[in-house]
């Protein structure tokens, strides 16, 4: 199991660049319940702001985020990792959203599955592993 933030998983359930990388990671993994509203927002972004998707498009790529919870992806809620996410965001500049996978990673002792290279960054300075290598 590893630990996936919403810029892995926006680009899996988005098809971009890389996202086949993403499918044997996706298959079991873990995030903060925030991953759905950041992924959604993705989704939303890509159909009203880059309009690179249509309405129908968009509606699938939103059930099949959905589908994914509780089979693919287990959630944990927020709450339990804002104070460690909090302290690690101040220390490091990061926002709390990112701190917040770090968080759990840390916390479960997992790998954080993440594309976004500065959250990798500070990830790695807590000694965690990130994927993909």
């Amino acid at each position: 199991m590893i630990v996936v933030d919403a810029s892995a998983l926006a680009t899996f359930i988005l098809k971009e660049p890389g996202w086949k990388v993403m499918i044997e990671y996706i298959k079991y993994c873990i995030s903060v319940d925030h991953i759905l509203k950041e992924v959604s927002n993705a989704i939303w972004k890509a159909h009203t702001v880059r309009g690179i998707i249509d309405d129908s498009i968009a509606k699938e790529l939103y059930n099949l985020l959905k589908s994914l919870v509780g089979i693919n992806l287990i959630l944990e809620p927020e709450e339990k990792y804002l104070d460690r996410a909090y302290q690690i965001a101040l220390k490091s500049g990061i926002t709390v959203y990112d701190a917040l996978y770090i968080a759990l990673a840390l916390e479960r002792k997992l790998p954080l599955l993440s594309l976004d290279n500065r959250q990798r960054n500070v990830a790695k300075l807590y000694g965690l592993t990130c994927l993909p290598l």
